[in-house]
Order: C-alpha cells, then structure tokens, then sequence
C-alpha cells in the first residue's frame, strides 16, 4: 500500500464542482479482497474506498460498515453500479461499468452531488465515457490482472494515448502494483485504483 499511496500523493491535484478529486481508489472485490474493512482503515486520507457488492445478500450491512469507517476517516464511498445500494448506505457516488455509461444522464439528474466514475477498456468507450458526462474514467487494464474479467493489457503507452485523448481525469487500474506504479508517473493520469494491491501490510 505504501508506494502506491506515494506514488499517488505525486499526481496531479484535479477539482470536480469545487471538490478535490482522490488520488487513490481501492476497488473492493469479494473473492480478492475478503475483509474490506481493514483495507479501509489503512487508506491515507483523501483517497476512496469502490464497493462492489456483487448482488452479495450482506450488501447493505458491509456497506454500511464501509460508510461508517469512511466518514470517520475521511474517505470517500463510491458504490460499483448499484445506485439503490448507494442511496441506501449514503454513499458519495457510484462506480459504472462501460455497459451503464448510458444511464449516466438519469443518474445526474437525480443525484447531481453524486461523483460518478466511469470504466473504460479503451479509446472508444473513454469517449462514451466522457460524452455520457462522467466525472473521472477508470481506464483499464493497464498491466496483465489477474481479474478474471481483464482483457490484454492497454500498456503505458495505451494509458497516455487515452489521457491525451480526453479532457475528463482518468485513473489507471489493472496490475498497478508496488513493482508497476511508478511505470504511471508522466502518464497524465490523476490517480491509482487497485484491487490486491491496496490489500498488502504496510511497508509493502
């Protein structure tokens, strides 16, 4: 956790509506990262917690427990495409999928303080990203995953074309660990989202 927390705190600040964007988001994710909570509780200030729920039927008791320990530490929650999980647990704002970019503009009408991120597996869906009026892209995967749902690496070269691309801040996600972040600095991006990374002691 931290070289990538410090290799974050080196990207440059962004500000969406007056609010400072964070520089790193840890994705939770059922199977990778069993105890969220303690993940949490060691995230530097200012960065954001991404709970992905998955349909689990503990949803709304785990996210509340994330909602208390993020409010305490000053975190951020974004909620992964379940906007009624997010209004329920208070969350700050919801995570899509490339396939939900599309129900973003019905999403803002309705939660206009929610910050909304959109993924992106490529140039063509950064651009639906970005038209749909997403507020940050997660664009991935930047390195080999072992996420079962990661396609061929976009590579460095793939992230900054994309960056250069789009004028909305992108977060790089996808094998970014303590051996791979710093291979991210001079990309353009504003932050670091990680899985298992974010999951290892500190000093790692």
């Amino acid at each position: 956790m931290e070289a990538l927390s410090r290799t974050a705190a080196r990207l440059r600040p962004w500000l969406v509506r007056g609010k400072p964007l964070p520089n790193l988001l840890f994705f939770t994710d059922p199977e990778r990262t069993p105890d969220p909570e303690s993940v949490a509780e060691r995230l530097p200030a200012g960065a954001a917690v991404v709970f992905r729920a998955f349909g689990a039927p503990d949803a709304a008791a785990r996210g509340a427990r994330l909602r208390e320990i993020t409010r305490r530490r000053g975190l951020l929650l974004l909620v992964g495409a379940d906007a009624a999980l997010a209004r329920a647990v208070e969350a700050d704002g919801l995570h899509l999928p490339e396939r939900l970019a599309s129900t973003l503009p019905h999403l803002r009408e309705a939660h206009p303080d929610w910050l909304v991120t959109v993924a992106a597996h490529g140039l063509e869906a950064a651009h639906a990203g970005v038209m749909a009026g997403a507020d940050a892209l997660v664009v991935s995967p930047v390195f080999p995953s072992r996420s079962l749902s990661a396609g061929a690496p976009l590579g460095v070269e793939g992230l900054k074309r994309i960056v250069e691309a789009v004028e909305t801040p992108v977060y790089a996600l996808g094998g970014v660990r303590a051996d791979t972040v710093a291979r991210l600095l001079g990309t353009g991006i504003v932050g670091i989202a990680a899985v298992e990374a974010l999951s290892a002691p500190l000093g790692a």
